[in-house]
């Protein structure tokens, strides 16, 4: 992504992992009576680079929220952490957000949080297009 600087502006939909194996192996674990130890290493953090990409940084940086639990708080130290613009949040978990066809987030600015009423995952991409041509038109 780094690569592809400067841009006007970077949606990061959402982690491929955060996490990943520190040492890969190259064959099969076998099940031979002991459980094998994993140790994870963090990934890249995308959203986090591009926030603080300096002059190359994109005008807009968009990040997003998926949370279990504390909505609003958890998102909030989020958005903060990673630097970014603005964050679209929602609950995910039981009957929420996967598998559904229909969503409701929060759009958080430095300035405040904007819930979106539950509607067609569409129709907050074309809710959050709108906000992002009218970002740009405003600048």
């Amino acid at each position: 992504c780094e690569a592809e600087l400067p841009a006007d502006i970077a949606v990061c939909a959402a982690a491929v992992a955060d996490w990943r194996v520190a040492d890969a192996v190259s064959q099969k674990l076998k099940k031979d009576g002991a459980k094998p130890a994993l140790e994870l290493i963090e990934n890249p953090d995308i959203l986090a680079t591009l926030s603080k990409a300096g002059n190359r940084r994109p005008r807009l940086v968009v990040g997003f929220a998926a949370e279990t639990d504390n909505l609003i708080a958890n998102a909030t130290v989020k958005l903060a952490r990673k630097g970014c613009d603005w964050l679209v949040a929602n609950e995910v978990g039981e009957g929420k957000a996967f598998d559904q066809d229909e969503n409701e987030v929060t759009l958080l600015r430095k300035t405040g949080a904007e819930n979106w009423e539950r509607q067609s995952k569409h129709n907050i991409a074309r809710q959050l297009a709108d906000e992002i041509v009218t970002f740009f038109n405003a600048a």
